[in-house]
């Protein structure tokens, strides 16, 4: 099943979604779900029936690779 971007998250077909366990509980977490073929979706946990973002597997490793070398440190202030 080929997912686009937009589709509504708690619709993706088979889905499990996790999120980071620095997540203090609150709600405000990013969560992923692996897809078939490789891709990887992305939700916000406030909001999961809203649309989701889907990644191939190169973006996400760039993605990663990139938090892991702090690129993104300043963006959380």
């Amino acid at each position: 099943m080929q997912v686009e971007n937009g589709v509504v998250a708690s619709e993706i077909s088979g889905a499990v979604w996790v999120k980071s366990s620095a997540s203090v509980g609150n709600g405000n977490c990013v969560e992923v779900a692996a897809l078939a073929g490789g891709a990887v979706a992305m939700r916000n946990s406030r909001f999961p029936d809203g649309p989701a973002l889907v990644f191939t597997t190169a973006e996400i490793e760039a993605f990663v690779d990139g938090a892991k070398h702090a690129e993104f440190d300043h963006l959380t202030g």
